[in-house]
């Protein structure tokens, strides 16, 4: 059995993903990288098929019609051989240094962790200085320990650039994301938590996210026109805190700080559209969470995120982006 697998979603990255698999071959035999080749129409299958030639015992090679990000984790999820699993996009890549402390500290557990925790560095376009989401404040190091032990700050979230899973837990779920649809992986951050017992964290700079193609996925103009995806991650969010509600408390107040940043997130962008049409989908949401999940909307309307992006009127709605890039500036999302 792999330590590792490793799960590359590939739609038309002919052009970057060779840094990308170049980086987590560094891995060596411990790693078994699965390129998902999501009905690309470039030379991404070429390149992957090379890569399968050249790694035999490493690279494994999915070809399917497109269906989207989370089509592709489905895809690689059910061919993984590795104990853990961990997902990069295409033109993002992993520190080798950091890659083989990882490693070392899978292979030398003496029982498995259902969740692995580690840094992730936002390559931003244009920036002059990397930012790096580290957890040390908020987490024990060099030890396995439990939910009732987190203590991340408010504004730190486990996106899915930090994580890495045991591969049964997403297995046993199971995880199945929708297909044709951006921002899932806010989906694979959340919905597998509740299923997470022992979680270990290494302080070191494993991810690094390449952030600023206008192109991007999350890119602000990009995501307001894909806003109905974003709604639809959304909702399932609210959906899967609804649920959840007996969870251990320290792994539910995440779960829904999470989930109310999200939601923050897609009003904002409504905001930002500002048409009758997005003001009444804000309203829907908010809406379709008080119907859903009546304990956290009671949270999520109240709390600073909640009135923020809640003001009323013209002058509340400008407020509201004002804040919002206020946010941008901290956080250097989208």
């Amino acid at each position: 059995m792999k330590t590792l697998s490793i799960i590359v979603p590939c739609y038309n990255a002919a052009a970057y993903m060779k840094r990308a698999v170049t980086s987590l071959l560094a891995g060596g035999p411990a790693v078994e990288v699965i390129l998902v080749d999501d009905g690309s129409t470039d030379a991404t299958a070429a390149v992957a098929d090379e890569f399968a030639r050249s790694y035999p015992a490493q690279v494994v090679v999915v070809h399917q019609a497109n269906a989207g990000h989370g089509g592709a984790i489905n895809a690689g999820l059910k061919v993984a051989s590795g104990r853990y699993l961990k997902v990069v996009d295409a033109d993002d890549w992993l520190d080798e240094g950091a890659l083989h402390q990882v490693l070392a500290t899978l292979s030398q557990l003496p029982a498995p962790v259902d969740l692995f925790i580690s840094n992730y560095i936002y390559d931003k376009v244009g920036a002059k200085h990397q930012k790096v989401t580290r957890y040390r404040h908020g987490l024990p190091q060099n030890r396995v320990f439990g939910w009732d032990e987190v203590r991340l700050p408010v504004g730190t979230y486990l996106l899915m650039h930090a994580l890495i899973y045991r591969t049964q837990v997403l297995r046993d779920l199971p995880l199945q994301l929708p297909t044709h649809t951006f921002y899932v992986d806010n989906l694979f951050a959340l919905e597998p938590l509740p299923h997470t017992k022992r979680l270990y964290y290494l302080d070191v700079d494993l991810y690094h996210y390449y952030i600023g193609r206008p192109d991007q996925s999350v890119h602000e103009s990009v995501m307001i026109k894909r806003i109905d995806e974003q709604l639809a991650v959304n909702r399932r969010m609210i959906k899967v805190v609804a649920e959840r509600q007996g969870l251990e408390p320290h792994l539910y107040r995440y779960m829904a700080r999470y989930t109310e940043i999200v939601t923050g997130i897609s009003s904002i962008l409504l905001l930002r559209a500002g048409t009758p049409a997005a003001l009444a989908k804000k309203a829907n949401l908010w809406r379709y969470m008080r119907m859903t999940a009546p304990h956290f909307y009671r949270l999520a309307r109240t709390s600073v995120v909640g009135c923020a992006v809640n003001l009323p009127g013209w002058l509340g709605r400008r407020t509201s982006v004002d804040f919002y890039k206020v946010l941008q500036r901290i956080y250097h999302f989208n």
